[in-house]
């Protein structure tokens, strides 16, 4: 679905903004760690403080499936600014433990997941329809 220079700029990024909708269409934006692995971008829940697992974003996405990530670059020199927008469909995994290469994937790219309990907590798992880019030559 993403095209080589798509991939390779979002495999560059920390962090993406997972934007999802409730039924109603109104909108909501988190920042997200993410992995792109085996044709999807999975997303922890991890163990930072949260006031509950009744996430907005898990109920927008069992309400409304259809969501956006985005992978911005932004650098004081606009001629080198560039993002890749993923729209796609979200599920939400109950929990992880049934998806070991993607928690190994998440752990490698950010160390902070090493000592969470990933594997009993919901993933969520967003499968790519359509990507489009924008930026500077060679920076998507």
């Amino acid at each position: 679905m993403l095209s080589e220079a798509q991939a390779e700029f979002v495999q560059r990024q920390r962090v993406a903004h997972l934007a999802t909708a409730d039924a109603a269409g109104q909108p909501h934006v988190v920042p997200v760690c993410f992995v792109y692995h085996l044709g999807a971008f999975w997303i922890a829940i991890d163990e930072k403080p949260k006031r509950s697992l009744r996430l907005k974003r898990l109920r927008n996405i069992a309400e409304n499936p259809h969501v956006s990530l985005v992978f911005d670059r932004y650098e004081e020199d606009w001629s080198r600014l560039g993002y890749v927008l993923v729209l796609g469909k979200a599920s939400v995994v109950p929990r992880g433990e049934g998806q070991p290469g993607v928690l190994a994937a998440l752990r490698t790219k950010y160390p902070q997941y090493a000592g969470m309990a990933l594997e009993e907590r919901p993933l969520i798992r967003v499968t790519p329809e359509r990507a489009v880019s924008w930026g500077a030559p060679g920076w998507v």
